[in-house]
């Protein structure tokens, strides 16, 4: 079975946090600000991208599917097990 993963909103956010962080502090290098201050603005931007994906656009549980009668199977094909 080939498994397709297609690149979503969380998927963006972890590309972007090193590339703000990294990027943005050596642009702000590269135009003459001091690193003291350029690591703290790149590391705000990677900070408001994940206080963004946690708290305004936060994941949430999609509902099952109700023509799914089946209990979930994990990949070993086991059902999980109920801890209550």
């Amino acid at each position: 079975m080939w498994v397709v993963h297609m690149a979503d909103y969380y998927d963006y956010v972890l590309g972007f946090v090193p590339l703000a962080l990294v990027g943005i502090t050596a642009v702000l290098s590269a135009v003459g600000v001091d690193t003291l201050v350029a690591v703290p603005v790149g590391a705000a931007a990677a900070g408001l991208a994940v206080g963004h994906a946690l708290f305004v656009n936060g994941p949430v549980v999609r509902p099952a599917d109700p023509s799914d009668d089946a209990p979930a199977r994990s990949s070993t094909g086991q059902a999980p097990i109920n801890a209550d």
